[in-house]
């Protein structure tokens, strides 16, 4: 009996062995997933200043982000939607934020956030919502926003951007509502793909920019230097 019982509970043995090792690695894995996030997000807690402790929550020594106020997180624990709209925030943005994968609505209107939009933010393929009005928020808009396919909303108004309105956006499909009144940009206005009805009030208070582009008879960069 002895004979025959060691090599079926050596086999069993090293079945829970390895089963153990296994489980350990995808339980790393999922920490480092998460704290890749985490570590996006801590980033732009550290460059914002919080008078009202609305980040309070958000501590890098946990697993994922997922437990913070103001994140949401769908069933695989990624970040879907960061929530900081009103919230007294000053600072800027970083461009870790680029590595938010799952991310599909970025809220952070009417804050007194300052510097530029980073060009990572192009990486967010899922993004929906990208609403940054009401800040104080300078530089051009990304072209790289154009790479955002699923994007919806589109709302950098009441800012201080520059520069023309990338026609690159012309692309996204998707886009139903940009506005970028109250800045400082410059050129034309597009009238291309989802421009063709975004309603003209969306533009305005842009003392640079001019009317909509005729598509062949002028260059969009005019009076945009």
């Amino acid at each position: 009996m002895g004979i025959t019982m060691a090599p079926i509970f050596s086999t069993h043995t090293s079945f829970l062995k390895s089963w153990g090792f296994l489980a350990v690695i995808l339980a790393l894995a999922v920490c480092v997933k998460g704290n890749s996030e985490g570590d996006a997000l801590y980033a732009l807690r550290r460059s914002l200043s919080d008078p009202d402790n609305v980040l309070q929550s958000w501590d890098p020594n946990l697993v994922n982000p997922c437990t913070w106020f103001h994140v949401t997180c769908n069933g695989d624990n990624h970040v879907t939607r960061v929530d900081l709209g009103n919230s007294k925030l000053s600072g800027h943005l970083v461009p870790e934020l680029g590595k938010l994968e799952h991310l599909q609505y970025l809220e952070l209107y009417k804050n007194n956030i300052q510097g530029i939009i980073p060009k990572e933010l192009g990486n967010l393929k899922r993004l929906i919502s990208l609403d940054l009005y009401n800040n104080n928020i300078s530089g051009t808009i990304p072209t790289s926003l154009g790479k955002l396919k699923s994007l919806v909303f589109l709302r950098l108004n009441d800012n201080k951007l520059t520069g023309p309105i990338p026609r690159e956006l012309s692309g996204v499909s998707s886009l139903k509502v940009v506005d970028v009144s109250n800045n400082n940009l410059c050129g034309t206005i597009p009238t291309s793909g989802p421009f063709e009805h975004i309603p003209l009030n969306n533009f305005e208070h842009n003392p640079r920019l001019e009317g909509p582009e005729l598509l062949g008879l002028a260059s969009y960069d005019t009076n945009c230097s």
